[in-house]
C-alpha cells in the first residue's frame, strides 16, 4: 500500500557527520512509529533510534549523545542526524515505520536501505 524511500548514506571519515532521511508515501492514515535500524554483514539487524507519533524517542546505548532522530517539516518524513561517527557505525541503515493505512490496515514497512561507511 506504500513505501519508504531512504537517502543520505555515503562515505565519511571518523568524526564526521551524515544526515539520513526517510520519506513514507502511499495512502497513509497515520504513522505510529518511525525508526532506523542498521545491519553489518554477518550481524543481526539492530535498532538505532525510533520516534513515536507522540514524540517519544529511544536510542541504542552505542549512539546516545551522537545521533538524533527527528521529524522534518515535510509530512511523513524522519531524519537521523549522525555526528561524531565511528568506524563501528558502518553498516546498511534501514528506515522502518508502523503505518496505519486509509483502509485501517496496520503494517510494518521497511525501506530499501542506505549504506553508511565510516573510515578510520
Amino acid at each position: 500500500q506504500g513505501q519508504l524511500v531512504e537517502s543520505g548514506g555515503g562515505l565519511v571519515q571518523a568524526g564526521g557527520s551524515l544526515r539520513l532521511s526517510c520519506v513514507a508515501s502511499g495512502s497513509i492514515f497515520s504513522i505510529n512509529v518511525m525508526g532506523w535500524y542498521r545491519q553489518a554483514p554477518g550481524k543481526q539487524r539492530e535498532l538505532v533510534a525510533r520516534i513515536t507519533s507522540g514524540g517519544t524517542t529511544n536510542y541504542a546505548d552505542s549512539v546516545k549523545g551522537r545521533f538524533t532522530i527527528f521529524r522534518a517539516n515535510a509530512k511523513n518524513t524522519v531524519y537521523l542526524q549522525m555526528n561524531s561517527l565511528k568506524p563501528e557505525d558502518t553498516g546498511v541503515y534501514y528506515c522502518n515505520a508502523e503505518i496505519v493505512w486509509t483502509s485501517r490496515a496496520l503494517t510494518v514497512v521497511w525501506g530499501q536501505g542506505t549504506q553508511v561507511t565510516v573510515s578510520s
